[in-house]
């Protein structure tokens, strides 16, 4: 198996043996340099590419979209129109809210039903009570069935 070499002195087994030469570097340095050149090709054909294509824009001189006219107010769409600042929007909106929640006014006159403010719609509620405000309610819609409905409640929560 293993013989003795008389000149080194060393242990040699003609059976194993090793690469002989390390990475060809020449192949590598030369697949490197095909892929810049590669790259660099394929970037200036892109370069090419688009400015043709913005050349053949520029002079195909379409008219002018309808959407893209010069005054502001030929710009605006049709209505009805998407909120413009939807913010500004909702704080009108809520101070018209609150402003009708915290004033007097007619909801319909001819029928004889007002508006309140809801601290005072608050205030009556407590002061005479959840059920009397059902009962007149009822009263004015029923008359004397309704108000008798209410009492038949009122007892029926006592027991």
């Amino acid at each position: 198996m293993a013989e003795t070499s008389s000149r080194t002195g060393k242990t040699e087994n003609p059976q194993v043996s090793h690469e002989q030469s390390d990475v060809n570097v020449r192949r590598i340095l030369a697949f490197g340099l095909g892929l810049l050149v590669a790259g660099v090709v394929i970037q200036l054909g892109m370069w090419w590419l688009f400015d043709s294509l913005a050349a053949r824009t520029a002079q195909l001189d379409q008219p002018r979209s309808p959407l893209a006219s010069s005054s502001p107010r030929e710009s605006l769409p049709p209505e009805p129109r998407l909120q413009v600042s939807p913010a500004q929007d909702l704080k009108e909106l809520r101070a018209a809210e609150d402003a009708m929640l915290h004033s007097y006014g007619w909801v319909d006159q001819q029928a004889g039903v007002v508006r309140i403010p809801i601290e005072r719609a608050m205030e009556l509620l407590a002061e005479h009570g959840k059920e009397e405000a059902k009962g007149k309610r009822r009263k004015g819609e029923g008359g004397r069935a309704a108000e008798t409905g209410a009492s038949q409640s009122r007892e029926g929560e006592q027991r």
